[in-house]
């Protein structure tokens, strides 16, 4: 593969991850307001749930006051079953009307019991699915942030370890150099000493105190003189 073919695929790859990140991002996006609605829509399900309620606790309401005008006409029958029997018919008949409508009334109520029941399980399971969908959104997000701390880092730590390398090789240079400086330094004192010893035994040589050439008779005399 040629290098201008590799540079092409490198940067079609590169477009392609970039694309996908967008794409992800925007998933993450849609998510959040696709849960958003939900919320909204769960909402207006607890408001329906409110009103079914409602609806539940006024039919109960109303057949309890049947339960109540039945007991009244029944007893009401049974005293003038003795003195009026019409009145006494009269009465059953009204408590034959009022158990018909407690029973239509019944049948209501447990159409609203049961849908009651229907909708409470379909919202819990709607919330629970929601709530797994916002710790999964969550967790995705968490973790994207995570990542992009620990590349950054990553990328910092590789970079301070570059410099610190510099750093150290730059450190053993002047060391280095330090090193030759002071062999230079020590070197230079040595010459001063050295220069200094050698003008102070001229010194004395010329003062006749110290060394000095020996003559050729001093010589001769101390190799005859063993």
């Amino acid at each position: 593969m040629s290098v201008w073919k590799k540079l092409i695929t490198a940067v079609k790859g590169g477009a392609t991850e970039a694309a996908q990140a967008v794409a992800d991002g925007q998933a993450i996006r849609i998510l959040e307001q696709e849960i958003r609605e939900a919320k909204e829509e769960l909402r207006k399900s607890d408001h329906a749930r409110t009103q079914i309620l409602a609806k539940c606790k006024l039919s109960q309401q109303k057949i309890d006051g049947f339960d109540q005008s039945i007991a009244e006409y029944e007893a009401h029958a049974r005293k003038a079953a003795d003195s009026d029997r019409q009145l006494a018919l009269d009465c059953a008949q009204k408590v034959a009307d009022l158990r018909a409508q407690r029973d239509s009334e019944q049948t209501y109520l447990d159409q609203f019991r049961t849908s009651e029941k229907q909708l409470a399980a379909n919202i819990d399971q709607a919330k629970a699915n929601l709530r797994r969908l916002e710790q999964q959104v969550d967790m995705v997000k968490a973790t994207e942030t995570v990542q992009k701390a620990q590349v950054s880092v990553s990328s910092r730590h590789m970079g301070a370890n570059s410099k610190m390398k510099t750093a150290t090789e730059s450190l053993s240079r002047i060391q280095e150099r330090q090193k030759l400086k002071g062999a230079e330094l020590e070197a230079a004192e040595e010459l001063a000493q050295a220069e200094s010893t050698d003008d102070l035994e001229s010194r004395l040589a010329a003062a006749g105190i110290k060394g000095g050439q020996a003559s050729a008779d001093d010589e001769l005399s101390r190799i005859l003189g063993k």
